[in-house]
């Protein structure tokens, strides 16, 4: 025997759980095969072990992959709430485990492979006369973009600047495709005629979008039914908008980027909507729905297009997407513009064709004119970079990395410039929400600070399985993120991908995994306030490699299973599997969303529709929108948001009891809408108006209560 010795088995173990270790491989002869050649007996190599196993008895239940399947479901049903059992469910998970390790040994749990990284050459060609020429305009639109509006002239400069830096790297993509649209316009032209033709896979992905369509769109207006203070601001800045007040930066309530108010004022003159909650909703559903398309071609670029399909509708009717995207807030817009710059840096580090790079650096500047959170995004593409140079697929490609990384920054910035002007000019505005959570401007830190930073971490990790916070307004509250399905799938896949990077050492599935943590940094960088994170809005691009690390999982456990078909009933029973799995998950979603967050957020919400809704049949029978008043109370409703579900948007209906004066030299009818337990403004209005009536409104919900206090017109002539 030589004197080198040969890797055990148990050596081989170990460097597939220490991946940092020198990667071992078994011996393509193993030790007893000259032996065997004597005795006649067959040595299977390592490989080839389980396509034997299959051929000598052919099994079609995958056990093992069940039981992982349904320990995962067990533990995570063990999370759910009201009565959380942390002991029983982490039990469950870890057997779990042991049974996915065995599935995936004996491969009746697959996993998507990757594709392959292209060894296309990066190429360096500009269009040097373009880029020259946009480097004035810069400094143009730099200059014109003073005084926080956009205007006429400033845009038609912007314009420019982007168009003739994007041009200069945009790489010309060859006739071929071209010449054949051509080709096909010509012959329409010639003999005009529609062909339809529906593949089965055409149709399934048609009816995937039907239900995402129906579960974010499905009683929309009831859901939720009242809106909150943080609308009124939104809906102010969409008035100043549609009357002609067109902000670069909106510095009500402490500052918001443009992306809303434009997109809602484009919904409510071309959906006529108008100033209200419908029109703040339809936006940000539709922002959502956008997001899906790039969850789908992200799962296409870690696995396949099932991979892609299960993410978009596991993503589709989710609880934690479609709560957010109902708000009516710019909570989606992060999630909307993190799905492409993921996406493109992605396919654009496997193929290194610097479109996408170009393209990556458009989205990313867009979505840092949509919601605070993206600001993280410029840093998580760092870091993913970094990953990905650590790998050996980046072996001479490094320095066209740090080109690429050159031209996301460039085009990103041409996109920014205008919000970099607002941000030199009014530098303590622009970040003063960044600045209130991450530092000490509002208040000191509740304790040390390396200490919050691991508890938000470790509360942010665990949110998906645990506890997603306990802000009403936008999730319910000390529940986890995910349903019990996607909950327990999110966890597998996980574990999956892990696996999967242990054997194969692929920088995409350390970005899928470090991509969750990293994206939801702004609410674990909550260190003056720590009890706002977790929250659903601030980690919302984590629903990006979430949902898609889910879907790999899902996608795996099917395919082993079809796979293992001796049958077409055991396809069919596949199908049918895949259909339960989809379906538990899609009840469980759609009873968090249409019933328990609708009552939960109806009870916290204050009834500012039904106020809106008394005071516009008052002025529209025996009085006057001038005349109606509400009295305001610590902590009751805003009295903008009665105005607006008024139908009144520009109307703020407060009247201070120390103002109750002013209303005496009016003389038509007049109403005052009162807190019951506002007693000293009632003990006022009776002395004022002693001829008044006092009623009890009796709301929809309870708790909800008002008083009406009605005081008859003045004839001619009385005093």
């Amino acid at each position: 025997m030589s004197g080198v010795e040969e890797p055990s088995v148990l050596d081989y173990v170990k460097s597939l759980l220490m991946p940092w270790r020198k990667k071992i491989t078994l011996p393509a002869e193993p030790f007893g095969q000259e032996q065997a050649a004597k005795t006649g007996m067959e040595v299977l190599q390592p490989e080839n072990v389980m396509e034997k196993v299959t051929e000598r008895k052919p099994v079609f239940w995958p056990w093992r992959a069940l039981l992982a399947l349904v320990l995962a479901l067990a533990a995570q049903s063990q999370f759910e709430p009201p009565e959380q059992n942390l002991t029983l469910g982490l039990v469950f998970y870890l057997f779990s485990m042991v049974f996915l390790i065995w599935a995936v040994i004996s491969k009746e749990w697959t996993i998507a492979e990757l594709p392959e990284d292209s060894s296309h050459p990066f190429s360096f060609f500009i269009r040097r006369y373009f880029l020259w020429f946009s480097v004035p305009l810069i400094l143009i639109s730099f200059i014109l973009f003073g005084g926080n509006q956009f205007t006429s002239l400033n845009l038609l400069v912007w314009l420019l600047t982007l168009g003739y830096g994007v041009w200069a790297l945009w790489l010309p993509q060859g006739g071929k495709t071209a010449e054949k649209l051509w080709h096909k316009l010509t012959a329409f032209i010639r003999k005009p005629e529609l062909r339809f033709h529906v593949s089965s896979w055409q149709l399934l992905v048609l009816l995937a979008v039907a239900l995402v369509v129906f579960f974010r769109f499905v009683d929309l207006a009831g859901v939720p039914g009242e809106m909150f203070s943080d609308h009124a601001e939104k809906l102010l800045d969409v008035s100043n908008v549609l009357s002609g007040e067109y902000s670069i930066f909106f510095p009500r309530n402490t500052g918001r980027e443009a992306i809303q108010m434009y997109l809602t004022a484009a919904v409510a003159l071309v959906l006529k909507t108008g100033i209200s909650f419908m029109s703040l909703k339809i936006g940000t559903v539709l922002a959502g729905l956008l997001t899906l398309p790039y969850i789908y071609l992200l799962g296409k670029e870690v696995g396949n297009r099932w991979v892609g399909l299960f993410a978009l509708v596991l993503a589709g009717i989710g609880y934690w997407p479609n709560v957010i995207s109902r708000i009516g807030l710019r909570f989606p817009l992060y999630a909307l513009f993190a799905a492409p710059v993921l996406y493109y840096l992605m396919r654009g580090l496997r193929t290194m064709n610097r479109n996408d790079f170009v393209l990556c650096g458009l989205a990313l500047g867009l979505g840092l004119h949509g919601y605070s959170p993206m600001r993280i995004v410029p840093f998580v593409i760092v870091v993913l970079v970094i990953i990905y140079i650590l790998h050996k697929q980046a072996a001479g490609k490094r320095l066209h990395v740090v080109v690429a990384i050159g031209i996301i920054a460039f085009v990103s910035f041409l996109v920014f410039i205008p919000l970099l002007r607002y941000m030199v000019d009014n530098p303590d505005m622009f970040s003063y929400r960044v600045l209130t959570r991450l530092g000490t401007e509002e208040r000191p830190y509740p304790g040390p600070v390396w200490q919050i930073f691991l508890s938000n971490l470790w509360k942010a990790e665990v949110m998906f399985f645990w506890k997603n916070g306990n802000i009403w307004v936008h999730s319910i509250p000390d529940r986890p993120a995910l349903d019990v399905v996607t909950g327990a799938l999110y966890f597998v896949g996980t574990a999956l991908i892990l696996i999967r990077y242990m054997r194969q050492r692929r920088w995409q599935d350390l970005f899928l995994i470090l991509t969750v943590p990293l994206l939801m940094l702004p609410s674990i960088l909550s260190l003056a306030f720590p009890d706002e994170n977790p929250s659903l809005n601030r980690t919302s691009a984590a629903i990006v490699p979430v949902f898609t690390i889910a879907a790999i999982a899902l996608e795996g456990f099917l395919r082993g299973m079809y796979h293992r078909a001796t049958s077409n009933w055991g396809r069919v029973i596949t199908v049918l599997v895949a259909l339960v799995i989809l379906s538990g998950s899609a009840m469980q979603n759609y009873e968090l969303v249409m019933v328990r967050f609708k009552q939960q957020f109806l009870a916290g919400a204050w009834n500012t529709s039904e106020i809106g809704q008394v005071i516009r049949g008052f002025a529209d029978s025996v009085g006057d929108r001038d005349t109606a008043f509400v009295v305001p109370y610590p902590h009751w409703v805003d009295t903008r948001l009665v105005g607006i579900n008024a139908g009144y948007p520009e109307k703020d209906y407060a009247l201070w009891p120390e103002d109750f004066e002013q209303t005496l030299a009016e003389p038509r009818n007049k109403l005052f809408i009162v807190k019951p337990e506002n007693q000293p403004a009632l003990d006022k209005l009776r002395q004022l108006y002693p001829d008044g009536v006092l009623t009890l409104h009796k709301a929809a919900l309870p708790g909800k209560d008002f008083l009406l206090f009605l005081v008859p017109a003045r004839q001619e002539g009385q005093p």
